[in-house]
């Protein structure tokens, strides 16, 4: 029997206040997703200090999350996420020659009033990080021509944001309208989900943010180094003869078996690796290291 690519990763936060922080609430949004192309062999969060209460949840979206709580005063905090997964590549490549044409897709997913309700709806509207706008729309139509094959244009729109903009990790925030990022043609791979998500979405079509791990290559020579790798973000169009599609916009490729998924949701702000509420504790700093390390199948 085949078997699939394993990954040890590791994802470590830090969080070092100036004062004292007296008590705090996280959710945590680190543990893989599993899916029939990913495994997730064993899973375990570490928190310091040790909170009060840890309670593993999932979320509307179907991301597991871990809710905790820490009671007692700190200067620093510290998560660490292990986990060994296995991820597959998919059964069938995509063509995207063979996908239905886009405005067939747009059409199709315009909910009838007595329809049963479909989830995946919601991933052509706006979110809080991802609006919808005519140049955006304007944009996307250049890869969209009438008749166009739904991934042809999706993958074809990937490249264009690839090839004309410029990974730039000082040029943008987290709040950065996506508006923004378009006139001024530079950013992060969060940005480049979010944008070509509100491309998509204001041609009415469906597509969602996905959070995860991209296995990098060190330098040429150089041995790979715990902690040197970051968490990435890219985005999903839906096809109805495919299935959801991965597309990663900022390394212009088809994700397969380098990209582990955490979670999915309408954009960052559902899926934020770890976010919460501190009293105290004054100013703060974040410091995040992330391994993603190929390892032998475990016997």
């Amino acid at each position: 029997m085949s078997r699939g690519t394993f990954y040890q990763v590791e994802h470590v936060t830090r969080y070092v206040h100036t004062g004292r922080a007296s008590t705090s609430q996280h959710v945590a949004c680190l543990q893989p997703r599993v899916s029939p192309r990913l495994t997730l062999h064993r899973h375990a969060l570490d928190v310091v200090p040790e909170p009060g209460a840890l309670i593993e949840r999932v979320d509307y979206f179907g991301n597991v999350l871990h809710q905790f709580e820490i009671l007692t005063p700190y200067q620093e905090m510290r998560t660490v996420s292990r986990s060994l997964v296995e991820v597959w590549p998919r059964h069938e490549p995509v063509d995207p020659s063979q996908s239905p044409a886009w405005e067939r897709v747009r059409d199709a997913v315009e909910p009838a009033a007595d329809a049963p309700f479909d989830p995946d709806v919601e991933f052509r509207y706006a979110s809080p990080y991802v609006t919808l706008d005519p140049d955006l729309a304007v944009f996307a139509r250049a890869s969209f021509p009438d008749g166009q094959p739904l991934l042809a244009g999706a993958i074809d729109l990937m490249h264009r944001i690839h090839d004309e903009f410029t990974f730039d990790p000082g040029a943008t925030t987290i709040t950065t309208p996506i508006t923004k990022v378009l006139a001024d043609r530079h950013g992060v791979c969060q940005d480049f989900a979010h944008l070509q998500i509100g491309c998509l979405r204001s041609l009415g079509l469906p597509a969602r943010y996905v959070s995860g791990y991209l296995l990098t290559d060190p330098p040429p020579g150089q041995p790979r180094l715990i902690g040197a790798d970051a968490s990435h973000a890219w985005l999903s169009v839906r096809c109805p003869r495919h299935g959801w599609v991965d597309l990663d916009p900022t390394n212009d490729a088809v994700p397969d078996t380098r990209h582990v998924t955490i979670a999915w949701g309408r954009d960052y702000g559902d899926v934020s690796p770890l976010r919460g509420i501190v009293l105290g504790g004054q100013h703060q700093t974040l410091h995040v290291g992330v391994s993603v390390m190929p390892v032998d199948a475990p016997a």
